[in-house]
């Protein structure tokens, strides 16, 4: 993944400054209260850096491979550059845990939250928070605040759509697991079955070879696409939220683990710092404003 220029990375964040007045492999629908207190026991203590991780005096996050931007840069999560990186990296110190201290790991999306046992302390990978995924797994308070957008080539059938019965009539594709995908099923409901992909890097692939009509992704990822790797598309649109509830990203723990009510609270004390939006401005400011489809 290659470096966004000054002037795109003002183009990705505009999005998210629109939408931080409201609170960026996502999810269902999220519930209605998706900062609702974590399943998990509390843990005995949240003593920093003497918390029950995987590796004892070690933090082990995981997200997918590749890192996208803007939420990583140039597909290294390891070097704090990004939204989500430089998140991981205040939760961490919020829990006494230095960037020395911190290991990362490959996890694939679809995995972070499947049931079963985790190889990592917390994923941070855009998994929205829902009521289906707290089955499997805990999720921290929310760390963002997201919406969904459509993403068509320029010259292509979805270019002027302007709003959700244009859509239903186009091959629409999104990448498996993720909310967007949802939205397509369960918002669109388009006339023709949604192409789905194990990778946003296919999805890219289809809609520039014509295979697809748009894609659905998170905003913040839609703006980067759009002015660093598929320029001849354009964003039409971005969804409003369902149910009245913001979706949220949170950060993906084993279910029931000890480590869920330190991690939230970790999160809740960095949004009320100003440091969540503090680091959306740094890597998702400048947003432009994208239509909403309804």
């Amino acid at each position: 993944m290659h470096p966004a220029p000054r002037l795109l990375r003002r183009a990705v964040a505009a999005a998210t400054t629109a939408l931080l007045a409201t609170a960026v492999g996502c999810a269902p629908q999220p519930e209605d209260n998706a900062s609702a207190a974590p399943s998990g026991p509390a843990a005995e203590s949240c003593a920093k850096g003497g918390l029950a991780t995987k590796t004892p005096g070690k933090l082990t996050v995981a997200t997918d491979e590749p890192a996208y931007e803007p939420w990583f840069k140039d597909g290294k999560p390891a070097d704090g550059k990004g939204y989500e990186s430089a998140v991981a990296y205040a939760v961490a110190k919020r829990l006494g845990y230095g960037r020395s201290a911190v290991v990362w790991q490959s996890v694939p999306f679809n995995k972070a939250f499947a049931p079963g046992v985790k190889t990592f302390d917390f994923d941070i990978n855009q998994v929205s928070i829902s009521a289906e995924r707290r089955k499997a797994v805990d999720f921290s308070s929310g760390y963002y605040d997201v919406r969904q957008a459509v993403i068509a080539l320029k010259d292509g059938k979805a270019a002027g759509v302007t709003d959700i019965a244009d859509l239903k009539k186009l091959r629409l594709g999104a990448q498996v697991g993720t909310t967007s995908l949802d939205y397509i099923t369960d918002v669109v409901k388009p006339a023709r079955q949604p192409a789905v992909y194990a990778k946003n890097d296919q999805a890219k692939s289809a809609l520039r070879n014509g295979q697809v009509d748009a894609i659905v992704t998170d905003l913040p990822t839609a703006f980067y696409i759009t002015a660093a790797e598929v320029t001849e598309a354009r964003i039409v649109g971005q969804f409003e939220n369902q149910g009245g509830t913001p979706e949220q990203f949170g950060l993906v723990l084993d279910k029931g683990s000890a480590l869920t009510p330190c991690v939230t609270r970790a999160v809740d004390a960095l949004r009320k710092d100003g440091t969540l939006a503090r680091i959306e401005k740094q890597w998702l400011s400048d947003a432009v404003d994208a239509p909403v489809l309804k």
